[in-house]
């Protein structure tokens, strides 16, 4: 059998088909390179008006699934949606209820300078409008017209008094006493008892009828009293309308087409007499709350809170990070002063959904899992389309603190979340809200074809890499380098991996080492330079392995023959880094009743992978050495110095032809190594990490001893995932090493034991000098002596009962 030809071992670009010098002559990708089945779901779901058509983007962390939809969004937002901008104002009945206002994108930040402007002229004017004569001459009017109708009407009541010789005296503010008179001075208590009865009947008469009128009096200045505050008040509504009153009508009809503003604007015109105190006084709990709050020195009461502020013909697009409940929903903040807690409509802030309504908001699947309360909260307003802020501690705790609750924002927006495919299938499975509000998965690609035309657009992708990390080109040997290295880590000479921060992190490493070397460019010796590099990072663990098989603490042959021994390949993963491990399998064979003992799965060593495999070899053999009779042979097998679970069967054919060697007794070259399946009719199954596989034991022969003649068998169905180190490459140029492809059991066995397997006659036996043939004679040697057995114990039965 032939060993495969440099071209099957590597698939390297053909330069001369790049239409280019460097990537600095290509016009850069606006999107992902081969995503065109997760760009079309998200066109769908983005286009769809209706509820419930959010994406959930699937695939594995680095394939560019958040720079795809931002890029997407960059360039196929629709700027005829709808966003506004959203603040909260004091509700003057409902304090605890602040009222929410929608503006067209940039009026509700003009509302708030409107409405700042105009508490800072009154600031400054109502103290001294005021504090002017002119209004202390009306107010000291008004007063005195009170004082001199309450001061004549208590005197008719105190001159009718005097002539009965009783006085009017004031008690308390508004508080008055009829006291019977003895010449100059009141009565005391002695005194009038002292009076004749009839004279204290005269006065108490006296006194009830004047207590009657003085009733009557001081209801009529109750009734002056409130006439004097409703004046006062409209004196100073007059006042203050002289002074706010036209800024005021300015703003209804700057905002005459909000209704909801214009309705605040005239609940602000009437609360602002009631309430003059705040601009007429110093207030310093307002200032320290002010202060506290970092807000403007300015009545919190009428200020307008900004909470989302958008700008025109522009589509909010929001990446949340860190989608916490108060990041994602919004909160109420609170101010200490002097022990105490306030807060008030000023201290509502935003979350990432309303400063993504009318737009698209970005977020990572299991972030939003691993926070308490998020998932339902979303789920809640995206059901509801509207947003409720909440504190988390309602959510969390049963205690009924007081604390605001602003009325609900409408919602508007498109989710995006990214996760994997098990998070996915998790939602799928144990919530039924999911399907509904995520009707649209968008699943992105591991791979690509790779094609002349999908080459180009790679060079493409690498050109837009190269200009937003801002790094430097990349020429035509470089780019066919980074295409050969994406077939490598997609394990298909014909496929390219879109793994896109691979190739991000590739290409900055390359910069680096291009920059150390003072290039204006990057060429193919500073990729490889840079893959080098991570190779050496990465490789402690592997050159420790290594060093075990150098010192020959690993026992590994690799030359020779040897019955019943053979070497395995196996592939171990470090942490992102993989590399291949030659692993002996020995099999040996005794008399018995035709079982295989698998010893690693005897041990609990063995994963149910690795068990299947054992199986179907055993079915196997008996499939073509026990067809008629039994097998009287046994047989057992293992991984030599294992001490650690094996899984998986790509060790499968290695440990049949162990068996085989085993069972015929022809020893087993152990210049080569093997990996692959088989299944039950000795078809040779493709594996995974075939070039991890031969790369290890090109390397594990360098180690210890070096012959022309040393190489790897593969499934034949492996040969398209080639991609060989330069190393090996060259090796094989120099015809210092080999690789084989098998498709059959039959060709393994060929390569391995230097004679052909054999195919059986119509009879079924196989040639006397085949492999088979030695194993089908072995085996009726043993079935002859089982006969001859059985023949020797039924005379010897016989002749005992004669």
């Amino acid at each position: 059998m032939k060993a495969l030809s440099l071209h099957q071992l590597y698939k390297a670009c053909v330069l001369k088909e790049f239409p280019f010098r460097s990537t600095r002559q290509l016009e850069p990708l606006a999107e992902i390179v081969g995503q065109n089945r997760a760009q079309e779901a998200v066109r769908f779901a983005l286009a769809m008006p209706h509820g419930g058509y959010n994406v959930y983007a699937v695939g594995r962390n680095g394939l560019g699934k958040r720079t795809m939809m931002l890029r997407y969004l960059e360039h196929h937002v629709d700027t005829r949606q709808q966003c506004h901008d959203w603040c909260y104002v004091a509700n003057f009945e409902e304090p605890r209820v602040p009222r929410v206002l929608k503006l067209p994108p940039g009026r509700g930040n003009q509302l708030r300078q409107d409405m700042e402007r105009l508490m800072g002229r009154l600031m400054k004017m109502v103290p001294q409008t005021f504090d002017s004569d002119a209004f202390l001459e009306r107010a000291e009017q008004l007063k005195d017209e009170f004082g001199k109708k309450q001061e004549e009407a208590l005197e008719k009541v105190a001159s009718q008094a005097r002539r009965h010789n009783i006085s009017l005296t004031v008690t308390t503010p508004g508080g008055y006493r009829l006291v019977a008179m003895n010449g100059e001075e009141p009565h005391t208590a002695e005194s009038f008892a002292a009076l004749p009865e009839d004279k204290r009947d005269k006065f108490e008469e006296q006194i009830d009828k004047l207590e009657k009128k003085l009733r009557q009096v001081l209801r009529k200045v109750a009734d002056w009293e409130q006439e004097y505050a409703e004046r006062q008040h409209a004196l100073n509504q007059e006042t203050l309308n002289s002074i706010s009153g036209h800024q005021l009508d300015e703003l209804i009809e700057k905002y005459r087409d909000l209704e909801d503003v214009v309705r605040y604007l005239e609940s602000v015109r009437e609360d602002l007499a009631d309430n003059l105190d705040i601009f007429l006084e110093e207030n310093d709990e307002q200032a320290a709350i002010a202060y506290a709050s970092l807000d403007k020195k300015l009545p919190r009461r009428y200020l307008v809170n900004l909470l989302v502020h958008q700008k025109t013909n522009e589509v909010p697009v929001v990446v949340e990070d860190n989608p916490t409940y108060h990041n994602l929903f919004g909160y109420v903040e609170n101010v200490t002063f002097k022990g105490s807690v306030f807060t008030d409509f000023s201290l509502v802030r935003p979350g990432s959904l309303h400063r993504a309504n009318g737009g698209y908001l970005l977020m990572d699947a299991i972030k939003v899992l691993e926070q308490p309360f998020v998932w339902d909260g979303l789920k809640r307003s995206l059901r509801a389309r509207s947003m409720q802020i909440n504190s988390l501690e309602r959510e969390m705790t049963l205690s009924g603190t007081i604390s605001l609750e602003p009325e609900p924002i409408p919602l508007d927006v498109k989710i995006v979340l990214f996760g994997d495919r098990e998070t996915w299938m998790l939602l799928q499975e144990y919530d039924p809200e999911f399907s509904e509000l995520f009707r649209v998965t968008a699943d992105f690609e591991n791979e690509m074809d790779r094609t002349a035309d999908s080459q180009l657009l790679y060079a493409k992708f690498i050109a837009s890499l190269s200009i937003d990390k801002q790094l430097l080109h990349c020429d035509r040997r470089a780019v066919g380098r980074i295409i050969e290295h994406s077939s490598r880590m997609a394990e298909h000479q014909d496929r390219l991996s879109l793994h896109a921060a691979d190739i991000a992190n590739l290409l900055r490493e390359s910069d680096y080492w291009a920059r150390q070397a003072g290039g204006t460019m990057i060429g193919a010796e500073h990729v490889e330079q840079a893959l080098a590099s991570a190779r050496y990072r990465s490789s402690r663990i592997r050159d420790q392995f290594y060093e075990s098989l150098r010192d020959g603490s690993t026992l590994i042959s690799t030359t020779g023959k040897q019955v019943g021994q053979i070497n395995a390949l196996s592939v171990v993963s470090t942490g992102g880094f993989e590399f291949g491990l030659p692993n002996r399998i020995t099999a040996t064979t005794y008399y018995g009743g035709g079982d295989v003992i698998d010893i690693e799965r005897d041990v609990k060593l063995g994963g149910n992978i690795h068990s299947k495999g054992v199986m179907i070899l055993s079915a196997w053999l008996a499939s073509r050495f026990a067809v008629t009779d039994p097998m009287h042979l046994s047989a057992s097998i293992t991984f030599e110095q294992n001490y650690g679970e094996v899984d998986g069967d790509s060790a499968s054919l290695a440990e049949l032809c162990a068996l085989i060697s085993a069972i015929s007794g022809i020893p087993i070259r152990q210049d080569l190594a093997m990996t692959g399946s088989v299944n039950q009719f000795g078809q040779v199954q493709p594996i995974g990490g075939a070039n991890e596989k031969v790369e290890g034991f090109y390397q594990t022969c360098q180690l210890i001893q070096s012959v022309s003649t040393q190489g790897v068998i593969l499934p034949a169905a492996n040969v398209q995932n080639l991609m060989l180190d330069k190393e090996v490459l060259q090796a094989v140029r120099e015809r210092r090493f080999s690789v084989y492809a098998v498709s059959t059991v039959e060709d393994a066995v060929a390569l391995l034991m230097g004679r052909q397997a054999g195919e059986p006659d119509k009879k079924g036996r196989f040639p006397k000098n085949s492999v088979y043939g030695a194993i089908q004679q072995r085996l009726d040697k043993l079935r002859e002596h089982e006969r001859q057995e059985q023949a020797a114990v039924h005379d010897s039965k016989e002749s005992t009962v004669h």
